[in-house]
């Protein structure tokens, strides 16, 4: 797929990866990293939080949290460090499993707190 912020120029002999994003089949190559991959496909990773701009990571070196996406199982990972791997289903924001309360939601090994329960 054509279009992404990035464009490979090199290394294009190394095996394809294939992966999920936001529901979209992708592929990557083996060694990238999952923000690699994704940026060669897409303009951003996510939408910013408190405004219309996306975000596509910013350190590079895993110290801010510009590059968060969040696995279908629910774990989020840095994908400026995180190395693609075949089969990863990756999302650019959290889905129900990370909301206790919503329908749908995984609510196992949480601790339930209540409005007036002591800490």
């Amino acid at each position: 797929m054509n279009g992404g912020r990035l464009v490979r120029l090199a290394e294009t002999a190394r095996a394809p990866v294939g992966f999920s994003f936001d529901g979209e089949a992708l592929t990557g190559l083996e060694g990238d990293t999952v923000l690699t991959a994704i940026l060669l496909s897409r303009r951003a990773l996510r939408d910013a939080e408190f405004g219309p701009e996306g975000r596509a990571g910013f350190c590079l070196m895993s110290a801010c949290q510009d590059c968060w996406v969040w696995q279908e199982t629910g774990p989020r990972l840095r994908a400026c460090s995180t190395p693609l791997r075949e089969g990863m289903q990756l999302r650019s924001a959290p889905g129900a499993a990370q909301w206790p309360g919503v329908a749908g939601a995984r609510t196992e090994n949480r601790a339930e707190v209540h409005p007036g329960d002591s800490a």
